[in-house]
Formats: C-alpha cells, structure tokens, sequence
C-alpha cells in the first residue's frame, strides 16, 4: 500500500488514551510499543490504518492504538479485515490474533485468507495457550502438556503456524521472538511494504498460564546459539561466534561449524525469502535446531484485488450491456397485464 504522509507521526501518535490490561511482563506490551514505533515509518496517513481483532488477550489490540479498529467475534477477525480491505483498497488493514483464536474457532478464515492473498497483514501472538480464558491448551500447544483443560497432559499434536501458514499458500511469512523489539519493528515495516497477506508469528510468552514457553530459544543468555535470523541474500549463518551455519545434506538441512571438516562460509546456503518454490521455506519453519526467525518467505504474486480487477475489465470489455437495464431485459422476457 502506498501512501503519501505530509505529517511526521511519533509512536505517541499512536497511543490511545485507554488504560494497558495486560498481565505485567507480558510480550503483548512488547508488541504494542513495536507497532506504536513502526508505524510512523511505514509511510501511511494515521487515517487509514485499522486493527481488526477477535477474542483473547492479542484482541484487545484495537483499544490501544488511536486508529480505527473493531474488536470483533471470535475467530472472525480474517473475514471482518477481508471486507474492510476489498470495500476500501486504500487502507492499511492489520489482523490482530492469537493461536486460539486464529487456528481453532477461526481456523477455515485463516487459512482461506492466506490462500486469497488478499493486501493485509496479520499478527498472531502465538503463547501455545488460552491465556484471556485462563489456561486451556491451544491448537499450538506441546503434546503432555498439562493446562486446565488437559490436567493430565495434551495428548493432541500441535500445530506449526509456519507450515499451516505455506501450506495454505502463503506468500509472506514470518518469525520473530517476542521479547526483541527492534527485529519485531522492521518486520512489521516489512510486512506493510509487502503487496499481499503477509504473516506475522510472534513468539509471546505468557507469564501466567504457559511461562518460558520459548525461553529455551528466546532468553537473552542463549537465544543466539538457539535462533538464526534469517536475511535475503544473506548466508544463513548463527551462534554468538557466528561460526555454525546450514548446510543442506540430500534432502535434509544440517547444522556445520565453518572451519572444521572442510566447511568455509561458501558452503553456508544463502537464504532466498523470494523463491516462489517454498520447499526450502518448509524446511527452515520445520527446524527445531536452530529455531529460525526473521522473514523466512516473502515471494511477490498476484493479490486478489489484482485478479478481481483484471477480471471485471475482462467482463466489461466482452460485455455487449452498456446499462443495467440492458442486462434486465436481455434474453426470453415475459409482460404482466
């Protein structure tokens, strides 16, 4: 979406004058404050920004932030945003969802959503738990988990919100832990820029009712060795010495160490979020060592407002109906006396 923005915006710019409830040392007020900050660089008029959320903690987003918004019925958030980007193209449409709410209820919207490509973006707060409805276990959370409603373990397999994403042909997809803010604001930056469904997953720990859920990839102390952040064009290359990257071994993606057994950074592969095959992307989503973050595909294609565009030109240009009553009174027509 391209826009022309006269005034300079603030992240104050974006703070509404309602009161933050959420649980303190929450990852939410993380994402609140990245958003508030990315913002005023993405280059659109305050006006035309609107937050569309459903049911759970990530949904009461829309009250935080001086744009329009709607908090809306569970699950639904994907068709609300659907209407409000096909009725005006103009705006800068933002899903607002947790892995309850966008992979359970709102499960057949998300997908379907991701398959249309339609120009808007979507934010899931992924925690691997119901945290607003007190601590039932989700469609992400870990097989023997034990929640409120699973007091002696999950027994049910989760889902993988990146291979869900890809598999529903997802053009834009992302990861991000929730507790580093400056990667968190640029990919939203990105993800503004990017010209179809782009999908965001955010790694938030809930302090309440799932605490440390990622903190094995995610605390300060190890997450370098634990995550690979990802760049286009770049090798895919970690560790707090930057000495261990991908390789890949028939079919499989393994970890080398650069200067042991031969192994140079020639040998790292280079990361290409733009490939329209997301075989590769598939296997990076899949990777349980290293977790891999950052943006991970973003392929440019037709959105649905392109097509339907084309194919009303399409229509109009073979029609032989000037007017409506053309098309009225067309064909076997009959009078009433």
């Amino acid at each position: 979406m391209e826009s022309t923005v006269e005034k300079k915006y603030t992240f104050k710019d974006f703070a509404s004058d309602q009161e933050v409830r959420w649980c303190p040392g929450c990852d939410d007020y993380v994402i609140l404050r990245s958003m508030q900050k990315a913002l005023p660089e993405m280059g659109v008029k305050k006006e035309d920004v609107v937050f569309i959320s459903g049911i759970g903690c990530s949904s009461r987003f829309p009250y935080y932030m001086d744009t329009y918004g709607m908090h809306g019925i569970h699950g639904r958030a994907p068709a609300i945003a659907s209407g409000v980007k096909l009725a005006n193209p103009e705006l800068s449409v933002w899903v607002m969802t947790g892995d309850g709410d966008s992979m359970a209820i709102g499960g057949n919207h998300f997908i379907h959503l991701l398959r249309r490509n339609i120009d808007l973006n979507i934010i899931l707060f992924n925690n691997e738990i119901y945290g607003l409805t007190k601590g039932q276990f989700s469609p992400t959370s870990t097989v023997g988990q034990k929640t409120k409603s699973s007091p002696y373990g999950n027994t049910q397999p989760p889902f993988q919100p990146g291979e869900l994403a890809l598999g529903a042909q997802a053009r834009f997809f992302a990861r991000v832990g929730g507790n580093t803010p400056k990667e968190m604001t640029q990919i939203f930056i990105e993800a503004e820029k990017f010209n179809g469904t782009a999908l965001v997953e955010i790694l938030q720990n809930c302090v309440i009712f799932n605490d440390g859920c990622f903190s094995n990839v995610t605390d300060k102390n190890n997450r370098e060795d634990k995550q690979l952040f990802v760049e286009h064009g770049k090798p895919m290359i970690f560790g707090q010495n930057k000495d261990k990257g991908l390789v890949l071994n028939g079919l499989k993606l393994e970890v080398a160490t650069i200067g042991k057994n031969g192994i140079t950074e020639e040998d790292i592969l280079v990361h290409d979020a733009k490939e329209e095959n997301p075989t590769l992307h598939k296997m990076l989503v899949r990777l349980e060592y290293p977790l891999v973050t950052g943006i991970i595909r973003s392929f440019n294609d037709v959105t649905l407002e392109e097509r339907e565009d084309a194919l009303t030109e399409e229509v109009k240009a073979n029609s032989s109906f000037t007017k409506t009553d053309d098309l009225f009174f067309s064909g076997e027509i009959y009078q009433v006396h």
